[in-house]
């Protein structure tokens, strides 16, 4: 039965770590040790504040439950896994005394939700996309058709005016016309089906650093992390390369009162990755990291609405643009930010031309 027990508990998504009166970690199931980066063997003993930190009350509530043989349950807390070079973890943790047992101690069960957390933020992005883009597309319209009515009355009041010099005045509305109507279409993103083909990832982020470098030559550092091994992307090859080239474009504006400016391409694969309510064997997973002042918190919920912008001459349509082109290839993008540290993540599902169809 002890065997059966063990092979249960080894089998369990929920990381189990035993512990006893001194917070000595007795026993880690393969779960624990996938969750906090540690091995069974060589932990234990180990006093667990050496695995895990919590907030001041973390510990002392452990004491307490081991005093008092109370158990307890925390909700959606955070943690770090000290072993992982304090990665945050979120998670639900039960606290249980072992009453019925000689030796005694704690049973601490942890439910790490990160990827829960990360599934349910990323459908809701999906669907406010979804949701901004039929705005905008209503929007659009209402706007494009009395802009073309306005349009169309100038050219004609043109045409019947007998002093010349009053053109002026209808070309400027003419104009104006015209450049709220390029807003609007911009507004929409790209007016066109992606041209999907097999492409070199690496030749299109090659090809952003060679722009940015020449319109930037000398100001700014771009390293490059690429994993060689990254088959070809099915995609339309100019559409990632204007996706890209927006974000690129951007950080390397944010820089520029920056000393010693860094932006870092990096690539690399990740497998079995869920993106909306769609799961993929392999993506591509694509950083665009600047160590630039970071993006202020209230702007980060609205980075990808239209018009939004942090530079007073900025149009806010880069990044709208950009998801809507990463959205057209399934994939996703995110954004990360603090001081000192802004990163750009896409995801997008690596799939071959008959897997795609």
């Amino acid at each position: 039965m002890e065997a059966l027990y063990r092979h249960i508990l080894e089998h369990q998504s929920t990381a189990v770590v035993l512990l006893d009166g001194a917070l000595r970690v007795t026993y880690m199931n393969q779960s624990a040790e996938f969750l906090l980066a540690a091995s069974n063997e060589r932990s234990q003993g180990d006093h667990l504040c050496m695995l895990l930190r919590g907030d001041d009350d973390f510990e002392r509530e452990l004491e307490e439950a081991l005093s008092k043989e109370q158990s307890f349950t925390r909700r959606i807390t955070s943690l770090k896994a000290l072993q992982a070079s304090s990665r945050e973890i979120v998670v639900d943790y039960t606290v249980t005394p072992m009453t019925d047992c000689e030796q005694g101690g704690l049973l601490l069960e942890l439910q790490p939700l990160d990827r829960l957390l990360r599934i349910n933020r990323e459908a809701a992005q999906i669907t406010l996309h979804k949701t901004t883009r039929h705005l905008v597309r209503g929007l659009a319209h209402e706007i494009k058709n009395p802009l073309g009515g306005i349009r169309g009355a100038a050219q004609l009041l043109a045409r019947e005016l007998d002093r010349p010099q009053l053109s002026d005045y209808t070309d400027v509305i003419i104009e104006e016309a015209d450049r709220l109507r390029n807003l609007v279409d911009r507004m929409l993103g790209p007016n066109q089906l992606p041209h999907f083909r097999m492409a070199n990832l690496h030749r299109i982020l090659e090809r952003v650093r060679q722009l940015i470098t020449a319109e930037h030559p000398g100001r700014l550092r771009i390293e490059r992390d690429y994993d060689p091994s990254i088959p070809d992307l099915y995609c339309d090859p100019d559409q990632i390369l204007q996706a890209v080239l927006n974000v690129v474009r951007n950080a390397a504006q944010a820089l520029e009162d920056t000393e010693d400016a860094v932006i870092t391409l990096r690539s690399r694969t990740m497998r079995q990755v869920t993106i909306g309510s769609e799961r993929h064997r392999l993506v591509v997973r694509v950083d665009v990291v600047d160590n630039g002042p970071g993006i202020p918190p209230d702007m980060l919920e609205r980075l990808f609405y239209p018009m939004i912008s942090g530079r007073a001459d900025g149009t806010g349509l880069g990044l709208s643009i950009t998801q809507a082109i990463i959205s057209q290839h399934g994939g996703l993008i995110e954004c990360e930010s603090e001081p000192g540290s802004t990163c750009f993540k896409f995801l997008l599902p690596l799939e071959s031309h008959d897997e795609a169809a």
